[in-house]
Order: structure tokens, then C-alpha cells, then sequence
């Protein structure tokens, strides 16, 4: 059953990162959006939420962050993945089947590689800046 929240403006961001911690099932999020939807935006909330309160930002050069607080949090971003070389020298497979939690910005490169434990999070903007996040 999926989970459906909107919004019109970031101060609603933190009670949306509320609700997917919430109620998604998992704690190994796949989310996909657009470029500019906010994606990351949204990662830095969730992790705050979850108690990182260390810099958090997009590992869009790096791939991965890892960030420890109450919880481990593993931040991927696989924007400019080159090869599915890449992963397996990062050894994803470990972090996916890790307790700690997983975010991925543009899982669409490796959806063939995703367990079918990750939850999948969808972010529509509308013309007027209204984002829809919905969890499947």
C-alpha cells in the first residue's frame, strides 16, 4: 500500500521526512525525482530527523556518504554513475544488506540491482512548485 504526502514550501520538508520515516517499511529508500525536485533536500531532513547533525550533502562526485548519529546513514548518489563497475568496487552490496539505513539519489541507473526490500519514493513537482512524494 503506498503513502502519498505534499507540499508548497520547504518548511513542510520536516514533517514529510517525519512521515516517510514513519511509514515507509524500510529503512533502505530508493528515491526518484527529477532533476532540482529535491531529492537532497529531502535526504538532509531525513537524516537530521534521524539524528546526523553533521554536514550532510549530495555525494554526487564521491557517490557515497556515510554519516553517523542515533543511526548509520549511507547517501548515495548515482547521478554520475559511470559503470556498474563502480558499485561493485564500492561493495553496495554490503550497505544494501546492511541494518543501517540506505537514501539513493537516481536509483534509475541501477534499478536492476535493487533488492526487492528497498522502498521506492517518487517526487512530482507540479508547474507551481507543489511536490508530491509518494512511497511504494
Amino acid at each position: 500500500m503506498a503513502s502519498s504526502w505534499t507540499s508548497s514550501s520547504l518548511n513542510e520538508i520536516p514533517a514529510i521526512a517525519k512521515n516517510i520515516i514513519k511509514n515507509c517499511r524500510s529503512r533502505k529508500i530508493a528515491i526518484f525525482g527529477d532533476l532540482g525536485s529535491g531529492k537532497t533536500t529531502l535526504i538532509k531532513e531525513i537524516c537530521l530527523q534521524l539524528g546526523i547533525d553533521e554536514m550532510v550533502d549530495s555525494p554526487t562526485f564521491t557517490i557515497l556518504n556515510e554519516y553517523q548519529g542515533e543511526v548509520k546513514v549511507n547517501h548515495f548518489d548515482f547521478y554520475r554513475l559511470k559503470s556498474k563497475e563502480e558499485l561493485y568496487e564500492l561493495g553496495f552490496e554490503e550497505y544494501f544488506y546492511s541494518d543501517d539505513y540506505v537514501l539513493i539519489e537516481w536509483p534509475e541507473k541501477i534499478e536492476e540491482l535493487l533488492p526487492p526490500h528497498f522502498m521506492k519514493l517518487f517526487i512530482h513537482m507540479d508547474e507551481v512548485g507543489y511536490r508530491t512524494y509518494q512511497c511504494e
